[in-house]
């Protein structure tokens, strides 16, 4: 007897033999979806990162420019707000910052020339008094193989003359590549602050009309994020200056004040900045007192991290950007491998604005761009009102 039933489930098998589709399994057919769907993604962020090194020399000024217009354009505003011309607000707060930068970048290097010759006799008998530990200390080296070793290391240097040659004229190279950088920088932040909304609504407009004010308002939120950001690092590096300059000078460092400022300045980028100018402070130490005063400075800086890095951060830098310490300490190593310093000095500004863009996009119901002031801290959080809500408060101001 003939199985009607069974006979009909076999029948697509035998009438079309090419489609083997229906013999994989589902498992495997949503697993190979995923895969190729996934290596797409990878691929095209692989080139957007490749296309963004290729064009590193506008692509890094730009970013930069970006963050001083955050910095500064809340003072812009202040200023339009008191009936200044929008340019001569941007004049006067481009010319005061970059004073106040010079001033800064001026008394430090003023600072380490006059400390100089200080430095270099308190180093000289440093190297005294190494030199005295290695003859007479449990070493008991002899002078001539203390002298033989200085006689390599100059015999080194003469040998790789060429080779150091280069290395100066590669810096010489990277120092042009930096002033043309700032010059473009500098360019570009008068024209983000004179007339950035303008720049952004000519952006907006490109974008399909039945999304454009979702994306407009998540644009918007993430302008926000960055301009917090830049306020808590301002916030964190001031009280990191201020703790290690202390320190500094309870313990009798020299040129306390422009390692102070130089913790300052590296604090703008999170975590990596500090611990290295730290380092520097803990160098000069070990250098101009003793191992001891090193070690003292060493626990200083230590401190500060600790007290940035558990209470400074989850206030100030957790408040305003919404970030996980686990997230900006990977974003900054990404950043370091991808870019070096400026990768890691842009990474977390990145992942900020990211953040709070991606959340407006997902969570927000029928935004609004002209609610949304973009130089306020609390536009950089998303109106998380679910539908019902939403439209039960707009009943109620209709009301």
């Amino acid at each position: 007897m003939s199985q009607p039933g069974r006979e009909q489930r076999e029948q697509p098998f035998l009438t079309n033999e090419s489609d083997v589709t229906g013999l994989i399994p589902r498992g495997l057919r949503v697993g190979a979806a995923l895969a190729w769907r996934f290596i797409v993604v990878i691929a095209a962020l692989y080139a957007v990162v490749w296309l963004m090194g290729y064009l590193s020399a506008v692509v890094i000024p730009v970013s930069i420019a970006l963050l001083l217009s955050a910095l500064m354009a809340p003072a812009v505003a202040k200023l339009v707000a008191w009936r200044f011309p929008r340019g001569l607000a941007t004049g006067i707060v481009l010319i005061a910052g970059l004073a106040v930068l010079g001033g800064l970048l001026t008394f430090v290097i003023t600072q380490f020339s006059s400390g100089l010759p200080q430095l270099q006799q308190q180093l000289n008998n440093s190297l005294n008094q190494i030199k005295d530990w290695l003859i007479n200390g449990p070493l008991h080296l002899r002078q001539e193989q203390i002298q033989d070793f200085i006689n390599q290391a100059i015999g080194f240097i003469q040998n790789n003359q060429s080779s150091l040659t280069t290395t100066a004229l590669t810096t010489a190279g990277t120092i042009g590549e930096i002033l043309t950088g700032f010059v473009l920088t500098l360019f570009v932040t008068i024209f983000f602050l004179a007339g950035g909304d303008n720049i952004y609504s000519f952006l907006v407009r490109g974008v399909p009309a039945r999304v454009r004010r979702r994306v407009d308002v998540a644009g918007r939120r993430g302008f926000a994020s960055l301009v917090s950001y830049i306020r808590a690092t301002a916030a964190v590096a001031v009280v990191d200056a201020v703790g290690i300059g202390i320190g500094l000078w309870i313990v009798g460092v020299p040129l306390v004040i422009p390692l102070a400022t130089l913790v300052f300045l590296g604090a703008f980028i999170p975590i990596i900045g500090a611990v290295l100018a730290g380092g520097v402070a803990v160098l000069i130490a070990l250098v101009t007192k003793s191992f001891i005063g090193a070690v003292i400075v060493l626990a200083i800086v230590i401190g500060v991290m600790q007290l940035e890095s558990h209470i400074l951060q989850p206030l100030l830098l957790g408040r305003a950007v919404r970030l996980h310490p686990l997230a900006v300490v990977l974003a900054i190593a990404t950043g370091l491998v991808a870019a070096g310093i400026a990768g890691a000095l842009l990474a977390v500004p990145l992942l900020a604005v990211l953040n709070a863009g991606i959340r407006s996009l997902l969570h927000e119901h029928d935004p609004d761009p002209a609610t949304v002031d973009a130089l306020h801290s609390k536009a950089a959080q998303p109106n998380d009102a679910k539908p019902d809500e939403a439209d039960a408060e707009k009943d109620n101001e209709k009301k």
